[in-house]
C-alpha cells in the first residue's frame, strides 16, 4: 500500500463531506484525493484515481451508493469500500455489503470511529459501526439457515447413522422401518443437503458435530 492512504469520498451533501474532509486530512498518514456529489461522479473518480478507500454515502441521486459499490469493483478493484448512512436498519446494510463494501458506517459516528473505520478497510480488514452490528447479527440469524435445520429429527437420526457406518439394513432394524423407508430418507436428506455421495454425507455429520 501507499505511504498515505489514499481517500475519495463520494457524499450528496457538501457540508457533510467537508466534515469529513477536515477529519481525514488532518491526519498525517491519510490524503483526500477527490470528491464526489453522487454515484456517477464516485464512479469516474474511482476509475481515474484508483483510490485506496471510498467513503460512499449510501443514499445519492442519479446512482445511489449500492449501485456505485457494485461497479467500482471493476473500474477500481483494488478500491474498498466504506458505506455511510443514517440507517441502521439491516437491510441497508446487508444490501450495500452484500454489493462490495467493506464496511459500515453510521453518520453520527465520532471523529475517532471514522479514522478507525478508514484505517481498518485500507489494511483490508471490515469494520460495522457497533450501533450496527446487533442488527447485522439478527439478519444473518434471520437470512442464513443452518443446512442442518433443513433436515427433520428423523432424517438427523437417519444421517448419523449413515455416518457411523451403518448400511440402511442396519439402520431400518434399529428404527423398526423398511430399508425402503430408510433409503427415501437418504435420497431426500442428499437432495435437500446437496451432497452425492455417502463421503459428503459423513463429512457433513462430522462438520454439524453428529459424530467425531
Amino acid at each position: 500500500m501507499r505511504e498515505k492512504i489514499h481517500i475519495l469520498l463520494a457524499d450528496d451533501h457538501a457540508v457533510v463531506r467537508q466534515g469529513f474532509k477536515m477529519i481525514l486530512a488532518a491526519q498525517p498518514d491519510m490524503e483526500i484525493v477527490g470528491e464526489a456529489g453522487n454515484g456517477r461522479e464516485a464512479l469516474d473518480l474511482a476509475g481515474q484515481l484508483q483510490p485506496d478507500v471510498i467513503v460512499m454515502d449510501v443514499a445519492m441521486p442519479e446512482l445511489n451508493g449500492i449501485e456505485a459499490t457494485r461497479r467500482i469493483a471493476d473500474l477500481s478493484p483494488r478500491s474498498r469500500v466504506l458505506a455511510l448512512s443514517m440507517h441502521k436498519d439491516s437491510v441497508y446494510v446487508r444490501e450495500i455489503l452484500r454489493a462490495g463494501a467493506r464496511g459500515y458506517l453510521l453518520k453520527d459516528s465520532i471523529a475517532s470511529d471514522l479514522l478507525a473505520a478508514v484505517r481498518a478497510i485500507a489494511r483490508g480488514e471490515g469494520y460495522l459501526s457497533p450501533g450496527v452490528s446487533d442488527a447485522v447479527l439478527n439478519d444473518y440469524r434471520r437470512h442464513v439457515t443452518d443446512p442442518i435445520d433443513l433436515l427433520t429429527s428423523r432424517e438427523r437420526e437417519v444421517l448419523q447413522m449413515i455416518a457411523e457406518g451403518k448400511t440402511n439394513k442396519d439402520i431400518a432394524t434399529v428404527l423398526n422401518l423398511s430399508v425402503y423407508t430408510v433409503d427415501a430418507h437418504r435420497g431426500r436428506i442428499m437432495e435437500k443437503l446437496n451432497v452425492h455421495s455417502v463421503t459428503d454425507l459423513v463429512r457433513f455429520a462430522v462438520r454439524c458435530g453428529l459424530v467425531d
